[in-house]
């Protein structure tokens, strides 16, 4: 079974139904809810969903978003070792590197993204949903 990485962007354009990678997202997930494909994303990612969903909606929606959320969306390796790995890289963005180095922990086989470039010597694949799903389609 192909586990999937989604990244924070991708969880809060989810959660929040925001922006146009909603649908292709909420798609991603039905296939993991039909047990096609497993997927991850960070306990950061999760955080940073709450943090930024829960300045536009009341906590009590956000944090049952999230609980449902779960029931789908695996919670990926966050331990020393993935940490000392995001801290030594060449990664500008800290959040970028956490999230890679989880995906890479929890061998994933793809990140999903909205910012491809943000993972751009990536050992795995990275590729936003819309790719995602067509490739899956052929």
């Amino acid at each position: 079974m192909q586990k999937i990485f989604l990244d924070t962007n991708i969880v809060i354009d989810f959660l929040g139904n925001r922006e146009h990678f909603y649908e292709s997202s909420a798609k991603i997930l039905t296939l993991a809810d039909k047990k096609k494909i497993k997927v991850f994303t960070s306990p950061t990612s999760i955080a940073n969903a709450y943090y930024i969903l829960s300045r536009h909606e009341s906590s009590k929606i956000v944090l049952e978003k999230i609980r449902k959320f779960k029931l789908l969306c695996h919670i990926s390796i966050m331990d020393d070792e993935v940490i000392e790995k995001a801290i030594n890289s060449d990664f500008k963005d800290f959040e970028d590197s956490m999230q890679y180095f989880s995906a890479i922990a929890t061998n994933c086989d793809i990140i999903i993204t909205r910012n491809e470039k943000d993972f751009k010597n990536a050992l795995i694949p990275v590729m936003n949903p819309e790719s995602y799903l067509k490739i899956l389609r052929k």
